[in-house]
């Protein structure tokens, strides 16, 4: 801590002293948040900044199995911005499909969270399986997500919804949500954290006219309870912010976990790059669960894929930063708000959902949007 800064805090504890009922000294009421450390926002604390794209089909992930020859493909894929929500969802429903095919010998296409978590489905369930991709963690698209349990980002148009999709959707994030849970505190990367939605009008009108159809989607057993916090009930410098507690993943901690069950249980990776459908049906394994993202584009010719790109600039890790934040003053952009994760690998800001762009280069825009609002934000937190 700076010696401006232990100044600063100094000089507010005496005032806090001399004044009683000020607003320093009401922190101790039940529906303020604890202290709370500001991010230091500081363009020399930038360590790196990048770029993923995430596979978004407008009508949602999809899950089908198919016949390739004498071959089964099992499609899982096109999860959008939720893929590490639901993930191990949509491997167990692909696994338990599996099931049907004669064999136990299986191969699985692609080596982020999605084929990650339907690889080790499948073998919880007998099988030997090989993965077959182009890339591994730390270098697949799933290492360049925020991460955290948000089932519904990005992830489906809403007036492209069917009941029977919404059935699926919903089985899948249940069991995700189930199963990271279990995983907390246990090195994987995964753990609770509280987050605060900051805005300067009132939530509960905000969501009923910005989001009338997303709620029904998610099953309020998924929602944890929210606390509602007006003026002067929060450091921030908005109007409101709710506060919730969420399950956040460090993604490097996390996708290296899974590769190292993978490989314990038997399984072994295999780099190869598959450019059509018959190079799939070569295979010496007659069941195959897709799980190429948006390789399935050109490898399937599903041309409902589009990519959405997401940038993330990465500050040096503050450990006692032990919140998130999602929001802030003024507008948002085109309805994204900023938004703010800690990791142990450094402090993590978003902010950007860019449908169609194919570019993995770092947009200077953004990376002033993102850094400057989050400035605005935690240079005039109360604290």
């Amino acid at each position: 801590m700076d010696r401006r800064t232990l100044l600063k805090i100094g000089g507010m504890s005496l005032i806090g002293s001399g004044l009683g009922a000020c607003s320093v000294r009401s922190w101790s009421t039940d529906r303020r948040a604890p202290l709370l450390t500001p991010v230091r926002a500081e363009w020399d604390r930038i360590i790196r900044t990048t770029v993923g794209l995430r596979p978004h089909r407008p009508a949602g992930f999809l899950l089908r199995a198919d016949r390739l020859d004498d071959t089964t493909v099992i499609h899982n894929y096109g999860h959008g911005g939720a893929g590490m929500s639901i993930s191990w969802g949509t491997g167990q429903m692909a696994a338990e499909m599996a099931l049907d095919h004669p064999s136990r010998t299986a191969a699985v296409i692609g080596c982020g969270v999605a084929g990650l978590t339907s690889a080790r489905e499948l073998q919880r369930r007998g099988f030997d399986v090989t993965i077959y991709a182009m890339t591994v963690p730390p270098n697949t698209t799933s290492n360049m997500s925020l991460a955290g349990f948000t089932p519904t980002s990005g992830l489906v148009d809403d007036d492209l919804r069917t009941p029977a999709w919404d059935a699926q959707f919903r089985e899948a994030a249940d069991i995700s949500y189930r199963q990271l849970q279990l995983l907390v505190g246990r090195g994987y990367g995964v753990s609770w954290i509280r987050s605060y939605a900051l805005s300067d009008n009132e939530p509960r009108a905000r969501q009923s006219e910005e989001e009338p159809e997303r709620a029904p989607l998610l099953p309020a057993h998924l929602r944890t309870g929210r606390t509602r916090l007006g003026p002067g009930e929060h450091p921030f410098p908005t109007r409101y912010a709710t506060r919730r507690t969420q399950l956040r993943i460090e993604p490097t901690v996390y996708l290296e976990a899974l590769v190292g069950d993978f490989i314990d249980f038997g399984g072994s990776i295999v780099i190869r790059k598959f450019t059509e459908p018959r190079e799939l049906a070569a295979l010496d394994e007659s069941l195959v669960i897709n799980c190429t993202g948006l390789g399935a584009r050109d490898l399937f010719g599903d041309t409902d894929l589009i990519p959405v790109k997401g940038q993330l600039t990465v500050l040096v890790p503050q450990p006692e930063v032990d919140y998130g934040t999602f929001g802030g003053p003024g507008p948002s952009r085109g309805g994204l708000g900023i938004h703010m994760q800690p990791r142990s690998d450094g402090i993590v800001l978003g902010g950007t959902a860019e449908r169609g762009e194919w570019s993995l280069e770092p947009d200077p825009e953004a990376i002033e949007r993102i850094v400057t609002g989050h400035q605005a934000v935690f240079s005039a937190m109360r604290f």
